[in-house]
């Protein structure tokens, strides 16, 4: 059975396994035959947590547009990361550096410009983002994202492993650099 759990205006799916199938599930492609999606109204406040470490499914273009917080971890794994940001019109996510994580962002609304580099002061990759982009920062290189557009720039970030702690919210950029600096980043 698959429950189909509306959180505000995000769809989660918490996927059961198929007993239709040896291990429970139907190869990728095939739908589990004879389920019933049953629709279960569940808390209407639509608001954005962390639903790891266990199975999920989310609409992530309309999550990632419903994020207001300049970041909100969606879920964390002992492995991975998803993090929703919305970054204010005029601003960055911030010079940065993950020196054993790699990162994939992908932009769902807004646009900007992603500069990268393997110096602080010699950021010699950029390149204009907007809606559908999508681009991947390898471990150990100095990036930001500074947002020239007239909207929010509305992103999903994966990281791999984890960067922020689980259940992460930073309302404000000011709030992720305090935060940060108190971890001695």
């Amino acid at each position: 059975m698959v429950v189909l759990v509306m959180k505000g205006r995000i769809n989660v799916y918490k996927k059961l396994p198929c007993p239709y199938f040896p291990g429970g599930l139907p190869p990728y492609h095939m739908p589990c035959p004879m389920m019933d999606y049953e629709a279960e109204e569940d808390d209407d406040s639509g608001e954005l947590m962390d639903f790891g470490p266990d199975p999920f499914v989310v609409n992530i273009n309309e999550a990632s547009k419903q994020n207001n917080n300049f970041r909100t971890a969606l879920w964390t794994g002992r492995h991975l990361q998803v993090t929703l940001m919305s970054i204010n019109v005029g601003e960055d996510i911030g010079l940065e550096i993950h020196p054993d994580i790699d990162q994939f962002i992908r932009i769902e609304e807004g646009m900007g410009i992603v500069k990268m580099g393997d110096r602080k002061d010699k950021l010699d990759f950029q390149r204009k983002v907007r809606d559908d982009f999508a681009f991947v920062v390898p471990a150990g290189t100095w990036h930001n994202l500074i947002n020239t557009g007239n909207i929010p720039i509305k992103l999903y970030s994966i990281y791999a492993p984890p960067q922020h702690p689980r259940g992460t919210v930073h309302k404000t950029k000011a709030d992720a650099e305090a935060a940060e600096k108190s971890h001695g980043r």
